[in-house]
Order: structure tokens, then sequence, then C-alpha cells
């Protein structure tokens, strides 16, 4: 069984009712469904770890349902479930235990309740895992955007909170950087052929590392505010973001992008893109307008021309991610863009009006083309994370046919027919 709209059931589920906001982007959330593990593994392991396995799955799928409407106690009640349940599940991918298709797990997403159902506990693994990257892209999220903020305002977000958001973001980086190299690796082709678009390894690539790239957005924000920070260092980590993102996007030039997640993650991609090589060249302008030659000046002055038109272009590359489905919209510029939408167009046409005359005098050296950015080696690199241990529970499980009492087996019919 593959990937495919589900059906609601008679209760109906929540969907969300509002415009979400957003300051760290969130491809989609996957939650588990209620799934039988109990029948499937009957008879191969104990009855302890069955129900501890049902048990823990069950926690899980009843703390995911409402995660949009949650708070910060809420994800981290959550994190804390999927924690426990990962070592458990674990132990179902061993190939000693021959179980690794013995059950058909369900996820679904929260936007448009697409449901994909694999046999495969490389899949739940690996399900479990996204959830707890895009869990912790969306903890990152609330901590920039308070929901007691008034809408419209500026929110007031503590250095600690962003220095709290850094680290969220590099742990979503590491949990994706991690399933691309240790965990889809495990997983036949012929599973991955259902898989859905958004578990497709250039995305979970482009997600690991825009994620990074966010991390240098806080930072280049902390250091705008920091009078110790020297322009070289504001330029560096600018252009850092730049390269982060356009690797970001790069990953995705082999995706399946034609939905709508692929849609919008691009889309997202192109404006934060365009933001960084608007204060990129900025700084970059700066940094050159230090020089005492003409050259410099004029160099200086077309870098922040070329800041002023990606500044415009970027404001209508994020109108055009607000409006793509699932409708989003955006926080009040924050970070080291609060004051760049009036920085760079003031301080174009401030230089402009200086050096003017230098682009009379010097007509070859003002029709040459603009300065590269400068290269930098990209200092982040994702949070390493590993597997937990497979649960003790699983010592000693030798996956052959466990026999039953009477009484045992009663009870087992029993509890299936009051379901």
């Amino acid at each position: 069984m593959g990937c495919g709209a589900s059906v609601p059931n008679g209760k109906g589920r929540k969907r969300r009712s509002v415009v979400q906001e957003v300051a760290v982007f969130i491809p989609t959330i996957r939650v588990p469904v209620a799934t039988d593990v109990v029948q499937p593994l009957r008879g191969l392991v104990s009855k302890e770890l069955v129900d501890r396995l049902a048990t823990l799955r069950t926690n899980v799928v009843a703390l995911a349902e409402d995660i949009y409407h949650g708070d910060m106690s809420a994800v981290s009640e959550l994190q804390r479930a999927l924690e426990e349940y990962l070592p458990v599940v674990l132990g179902l991918t061993a190939k000693e235990s021959r179980l690794e298709a013995s059950v058909q797990f369900s996820w679904r997403t929260i936007d448009d309740d697409q449901e994909c159902c694999l046999a495969s506990a490389w899949y739940e693994v690996l399900s479990v895992v996204h959830m707890m990257a895009m869990l912790a892209l969306f903890e990152a999220n609330l901590k920039l955007i308070p929901r007691d903020g008034q809408n419209g305002t500026e929110k007031k977000v503590s250095e600690d909170s962003k220095k709290d958001v850094v680290d969220s973001l590099l742990r979503a980086s590491g949990c994706l950087d991690y399933s691309v190299h240790h965990v889809l690796v495990k997983i036949p082709a012929q599973i991955k052929k259902g898989f859905p678009s958004y578990l497709q390894e250039g995305m979970l690539e482009a997600i690991s590392i825009q994620s990074l790239a966010q991390c240098v957005e806080i930072q280049l924000g902390l250091a705008s505010e920091c009078e110790k920070a020297t322009l070289s260092v504001k330029r560096r980590l600018a252009c850092e973001q730049v390269s982060y993102f356009s690797k970001a996007h790069y990953c995705l030039s082999g995706c399946d992008t034609s939905d709508s997640y692929g849609k919008k993650l691009l889309l997202f991609l192109k404006w934060k893109c365009m933001d960084a090589k608007a204060v990129a060249y900025y700084y970059h302008a700066l940094v050159l307008d230090k020089g005492s030659e003409p050259t410099n000046h004029i160099s200086a002055v077309c870098c922040l021309s070329a800041a002023d038109d990606i500044l415009a272009e970027s404001k209508r590359a994020c109108l055009s991610f607000c409006l793509a489905n699932p409708i989003t919209r955006v926080p009040p510029p924050w970070g080291i863009m609060k004051n760049m939408h009036k920085k760079i167009p003031d301080v174009a046409y401030k230089k402009f009006q200086i050096y003017g005359h230098l682009f009379e005098q010097d007509k070859k050296s003002a029709l040459q083309s603009l300065p590269d950015l400068p290269e930098f080696p990209l200092s982040l690199r994702p949070e390493d994370y590993e597997f937990p241990g497979t649960d003790s529970i699983w010592e000693n499980v030798d996956c052959q046919p466990q026999i039953q009492s009477l009484k045992e087996h009663l009870e087992d019919e029993t509890e299936e027919s009051s379901k």
C-alpha cells in the first residue's frame, strides 16, 4: 500500500483554521495514524513487547493530533514521546528480528490529510526522525513569533531566545542530515518509490541546509545589533547566508517539486536568497567604500544599486511565497532585515549623490559588471545526531513463534473483539 488521499473518518479531523505566520519555514508536519501493530506481531514476539510498542505509538498519535495548535510544552511533550518510542521501534529493523516488513505503518500530513502507508519499519523510523526535525523547526518558529504578540507589530524576542532558536535549527538540521546518510540508505528502492515527495533525499537535504541558513540569519541579526561586530564579520555572515540558501535551492534541482510542498519550499528559498543577497551586497559595498581609489567607490555604488534592486525583487518574491498554497503570512521584518528596507535605499541614494561625478569621469569603470560577492568557507555544520540504542526489551528476542496458553489466547481474542 502506498500514498494517497485519506478518507476522513466519522469524527472528522481538525484542519488548520488560521493562516500561519512563518519566520522559520516548515514544509509540512506529518503525524502518525492509528495502526494495528498487535495483530501482525502476535505470536512472533512477547505480549509485553507488543503491548509496549502499541502503547508508545498510541501515545504519539494522541499527542500529535493537535500539535499545530500546541505551545512549547506540547512540543516538548511530543518530542519526549517520540524519543521514548524510537528505541522500541528500532528493534523491528534488526536483521536478526526478520520483522522489518511485518507491520503496515501509516502517516498523514496535517495540512491536507494525504496519507502514506507502507510495510516497512525503516519507513516508520524515518518518519519518526523526520517528525523530530519538523518539531524542532516548529519550536524555532514559535520562539520567533510569540503568540501573545499583536499582529502587525514588532515582536520582542530576547537574545537568549534567539540563541535557543539556533540550537533548535541545528538539531533539526542534524536529524535530517542523519536521515539522508544513515536511514535512507537502509530502505529498499522499491519501498522508496512509495514515498511522498517531502521524503525525497534532495528535499531532506534542502531542509537541512535551509536550517543552517536560518541559523546564520539569526547570527547576522545578532551581529547587526552588536557594536563590536565589524563590517567584515557582518559581510562574511551575509555571504555565508547566500551560500547556504543557494545550496539548499540547488538540492531541489533533481526533486519532484510539482506539489504544493515543493512549490512552497522553492518560493521560500528564492525569497530568502534574495534577502540574503541584498544584505551581502550592502555590506560588501560598505567594505569596498573603505578603499581610497575611485574604483572602490564606483564598485561600492554598483553593489548598493544591486542591493536596492534585489530588495525590491525580494518583496515580490515574499508575496508570491505567502500566496502560494497553503497560504501563509510573514512577520514584520525582523533580525537583520528589520532596518535593511530603509537602510539600503537610503545609503544607495546618498552614496550616488557623493560619488556620482566619478561615473562621469570614468564611464568605462562605471559600466563594469557588478563585482562578485566574496566566498567564504561555511562555518556551520548540522548538529551530530545518532540513533539511541535499541530498547532492552528486545534482548533475547529470537522471533520464533511464541507458544501461548489457552488463557492468554482467549484474553487476546477478547481484547480484539472489544476494539
